[in-house]
């Protein structure tokens, strides 16, 4: 490999973390989908019927478990009387306490609306590569309980039901959903559940006059879905609590009773199964998709034929409550908990259907009415499914694997699943329905036990590469570092024989071990680049060596050593310390209070002579403490939405009046500017101002007219013209940074605004202030500290250059890793001081609602993201300016930064958990994706800073530098230390700002 460029790093950088970041899927969420299994269902005796003729599915989407269950008052009160609490859905609630039975379904993650279908409807776990996949791309593995019957009829989103109609057998299901653009968040979702009743009712009344559509009705077997997603919408635009979400529940309880009734009248033979459900929860601040309990828990109600009357323990608690329920008022009732796939198979059954082939659901048997000896039959045939996908599976595996280990406790006659099964039906056919029961569900838990052991199969071989690919990439950017920006090239590359055969011998051997194995093609990936990245630090060990020597020099002593030792111990440990600010927002705040004395380390000389910055620093970095201690969770709150855009734009104001006292003036432009450009500048910088105080009156208007549920106003979504502005300052350029970091600043204020709910505003501000102070105080310390003699600066010799056309940079020294970590730093607290650190869901579909109303998932997500990434524009500006300022080549910090970075990779790579508390599991996988995604942000970061401080000019400081060493050498004589370094450091400050 030829000595690497700065693209091509940054090529290098970007395409490994993108494949790397996949790892995750490969390891924790490889498809659980194959094919040529056999279908099973229930064994019944000649003339025996199904539990029920048909089955109907409620799935009130997004309705979490507690608002199901608790008792409110009227949502919109009429009287005194509406204010007493009672339950939302009366009608749901006399299916629990008279007609069958209840309980928790609890989901898995992502808690999103296509893997909560796929589990309640195929009874199989999607991976999650899975959720903005079609269904129709994979119809001929993908089963369903839609699939096994005889027709399904199905209502409402057209999100949901096209991949359910797609994924079935031809002309199976009917499809019947409403346009998106009835999905519109800035109005009361309600009428997406009334256009599906009213669909249902419609149907049945058709049949009464349409004899073939009679006649299908009437077969056996078939399914009807409600896909209620009111309740969804509602949840996003005004929260679970809210009144809109409350009366939606209320209004699904009655058009359910109304479509109950129109049923039961219509079929008149008791033979008809009712579920009702939901494919996940809701947060308290509107989203879902992660593992949160309230997202994760839905409710699960029972009813009609074949399913089991409720079981009571009058005057005690009956089993299955905990504090969730605790206010349910159901406690006299058995709570039957189930797993999201159990559902499949719970439907399965009642309506006579052969179980979905993929499914992993395990038929709950206290929903079930019939007696043992039904119940052993229907299980029995629920375990030969999931055992039938383990044998297929298993035999895909040894067909692959060169030394196939088996999992043992399904290995050897004696402990094979046919011996278990012909056991267990030796028990049944003798009677001892109980006995054959509790060795079916040690069959079925020891067949989904298998299943894992066969899906986890390569995890420590995976993991293993996986580590040494992230270390290897360490090792080559640190490397690289060094070679480019320490020994500037000199060092030539030293490649031998044996290191050559041995590498390549290395990857000879896993390419063909993958090729046995029939390995996806994203492991060979896995595989080129550790052998490349450590070949590459091989054959360039000399330029280790030499740049240990060079940065290592002012280093003697075992004093020197310790504390040398010491600071890298100090480097991780920080690292650390923000992977714990992922899970404890505290550590962000603590961190900030630290950093505010930073500054003293350097002594009280430089203290003094940049008191002003110093004082500024740390009343900015006590100010911005406060955000991570502020809730995640925000609520929409008008006064501080406005509030931060007047800040915005009095900074504005404020820069145009003391412009002239800060000597924002152009190098290259002043001889020859005249008053009229500098008209032009400073009214393109009004304009922007006057952009900044349009959007807030715009998103006060959008906000109020959505909380008054009128819709959004015409025309206000206009003020994306701000992002055009840059370029009109083009007509009078002015390169000196403040101004250009000022026209970044108002550039993307007004689009901040918009997309703002709560403080985010005015943090905004705040972090915009602590970039230009950091930058302006790195360059102090820079200066500060510069080994150089003043003779030699004043003299030129070694001067730091000013702009980025010199031919030569300085040469990177272990400060500047101390740089690279406070940027670091900087970055993680972009993303995450108005957010919740547990996961990206937490940020709200309010603000995007103002622009986008109608249901887009992927332009909203785009805003979303849009406003996620305007931190980093402007941290990746400053750091562009600092690198400028300090005199070192372009990406070395962003170089260093890359480098560093995945220290906090790795350790969210081996935390990540896919057992426990679902809590607990998504949260490491957000973890390490955005930890991953880091490194990405700061590879395409180093482009836009590129872009944005392109013609950028930073004053000559080699005056500045002599000034600052004669003031430190005055500050260190004790006869000048009263008012000489005070006067000369106020003269010095004014002139630096």
């Amino acid at each position: 490999m030829a000595r690497v460029s700065r693209l091509g790093f940054l090529a290098i950088a970007m395409a490994f973390h993108v494949v790397y970041i996949y790892s995750i899927f490969d390891i924790y969420f490889v498809s659980p989908i194959v094919s040529g299994m056999r279908a099973f269902e229930t064994e019944r005796p000649a003339g025996v019927e199904a539990p029920a003729k048909r089955l109907v599915l409620f799935v009130g989407d997004g309705l979490r478990a507690d608002k199901a269950f608790q008792s409110f008052p009227e949502p919109y009160p009429k009287s005194d009387s509406d204010l007493e609490p009672r339950p939302l859905a009366p009608f749901l609630r006399s299916r629990v306490l008279e007609h069958g039975t209840f309980g928790v379904s609890h989901t898995r993650v992502p808690t999103e609306s296509r893997p909560g279908h796929v589990a309640l409807i195929a009874g199989l776990y999607e991976d999650v590569s899975a959720v903005t996949t079609g269904w129709k791309l994979n119809p001929v593995n993908f089963d369903s309980v839609f699939n096994r019957s005889q027709h399904t009829w199905s209502w409402g989103s057209p999100d949901i039901l096209p991949m359910f109609q797609l994924g079935a057998v031809p002309g199976r299901v009917d499809a019947d959903a409403y346009g998106s653009e009835f999905e519109d968040f800035s109005q009361d979702a309600v009428h997406l559940d009334l256009w599906v009743f009213d669909r249902v009712k419609a149907l049945f009344k058709e049949a009464a006059t349409n004899s073939t559509l009679d006649a299908a009705l009437r077969q056996d077997k078939v399914v009807f879905f409600l896909h209620l997603l009111g309740i969804d919408t509602n949840g996003h635009a005004f929260r679970p609590y809210s009144k809109e979400y409350l009366n939606n529940i209320k209004v699904v309880d009655q058009g359910i009773e109304e479509v109950t009734k129109i049923i039961e009248d219509f079929y008149n033979d008791d033979k008809t199964a009712y579920v009702f459900t939901a494919d996940h929860g809701m947060s308290d601040w509107g989203s879902h998709g992660d593992g949160h309990p309230d997202n994760t828990r839905t409710p699960l109600i029972a009813w009609g034929s074949g399913v089991a009357k409720p079981a009571t323990t009058p005057g005690k608690i009956a089993p299955g409550h905990d504090e969730l329920s605790s206010d349910w008022g159901l406690d006299h009732i058995q709570r039957h908990d189930v797993s999201q796939a159990d559902v499949a198979a719970l439907m399965a059954y009642l309506a006579g259907l052969a179980f979905p082939v993929n499914s992993v659901g395990e038929l709950p048997l206290p929903y079930l009415s019939g007696d043992l000896a039904a119940k052993s039959e229907a299980f029995l045939a629920n375990a030969r499914g999931i055992l039938d996908m383990y044998r297929v599976k298993e035999e895909q595996k040894m067909a692959t694997e060169m030394r196939y280990r088996p999992y043992k406790a399904l290995g050897g006659e004696e402990h094979s699943a046919e011996h278990r099964f012909s056991h267990i039906r030796t028990l049944i056919d003798q009677g001892r329905h109980e006995e054959a029961i509790q060795e079916t569900a040690t069959l079925v838990q020891l067949g989904l036990a298998g299943l894992r052991y066969l899906q986890t199969y390569d995890w420590l071989f995976l993991r293993g590469l996986i580590t040494i690919g992230y270390l290897g990439w360490i090792a080559f950017a640190l490397t690289t570092v060094i070679d480019l920006h320490v020994l500037h090239g000199t060092t030539e590359t030293s490649r031998t024989v044996v290191g050559v055969i041995f590498f390549s011998s290395v990857l000879v051997t896993l390419f063909a071990s993958f090729i046995v194995s029939k390995s996806p093609l994203t492991y060979y990936a896995y595989a080129i680049f550790p052998v490349g990245f450590w070949e590459e630090v091989y054959a360039r060990r000399k330029s280790l060596v030499e740049g240990r020597k060079v940065l290592l020099s002012h280093v003697s002593g075992v004093s020197g050593t310790i504390t040398l030792i010491l600071k890298g111990l100090f480097g991780l440990v920080f690292i650390e310390s923000l992977a714990l600010g992922y899970t404890h927002r505290e550590i962000f705040s603590l961190l900030f209070i630290v950093a505010a004395f930073w500054p003293a380390f350097y002594g009280m000389a430089f203290l003094r002579l940049n008191k002003v910055l110093v004082t500024t620093w740390g009343l900015i970095c006590v100010a911005m403490s406060t955000f991570t201690l502020l809730p995640a969770l925000k609520v929409e709150s008008l006064s501080l939405v406005m509030t931060g855009g007047f800040f915005m734009a009095a900074v504005g104001v404020l820069y145009l009046i003391f412009e002239k006292q800060l000597h924002v003036k152009s190098a290259l432009t002043s001889d020859s500017t005249t008053p009229a450009d500098n008209i032009i500048s400073r009214s393109l910088i009004g304009v922007q101002i006057g952009l900044v105080l349009l959007s807030t009156l715009v998103t006060r208007s959008s906000i109020l007219s959505i909380q008054a549920k009128e819709g959004l106003p015409r025309g206000n979504q206009i003020v994306v013209f701000s992002l055009i502005m840059p370029f009109l300052h083009r007509l009078q350029p002015n390169g000196h940074y403040l101004h250009r970091l000022m026209v970044i600043f108002l550039t993307f204020a007004p689009i901040f605004v918009i997309l703002t709910i709560s403080y985010e505003g005015l943090f905004y501000l705040g972090f915009s202030l602590t970039l230009i102070t950091w930058v302006r105080l790195e360059h102090s310390i820079y200066v500060f500290t510069k080994p150089k003699s003043p003779l030699a600066q004043a003299n030129g010799k070694g001067a730091m250059p000013a702009s980025l056309s010199s031919p030569t940079f300085r040469s990177l020294t272990l400060s500047d890793v101390r740089i690279s970590l406070f940027f670091f730093t900087l970055l993680q607290l972009a993303f995450f001081s108005t957010g919740n650190v547990a996961s990206i869901s937490s940020f709200s579909m309010d603000s995007v609602a103002r622009l986008i109303p109608i249901f887009d998932p992927f332009s909203q997500a785009a805003l979303l993201i849009l406003k996620l990434m305007i931190p980093f524009a402007l941290i990746s500006a400053n750091l562009g300016i600092l690198n400028k300022r300090l005199g070192v080549a372009p990406s070395a910090l962003f170089m260093v930064v890359m480098a560093i970075s995945d220290f906090l990779t790795l350790h969210f790579f081996w935390v990540v958990r896919d057992e426990g508390s679902w809590l607990e599991i998504g949260s490491t996988i957000s973890h390490f994706c955005i930890a991953s995604l880091f490194c990405v942000f700061v590879a395409s970061l180093e482009g836009v800073s590129e872009l944005f401080i392109s013609g950028v000019e930073v004053e000559d400081d080699s005056a500045q530098m002599v000034k600052e060493k004669e003031l430190g050498g005055v500050a260190s004589d004790k006869k000048h230390a009263n008012g000489v370094v005070s006067r000369k450091a106020v003269a010095n400050g004014t002139k630096s700002i």
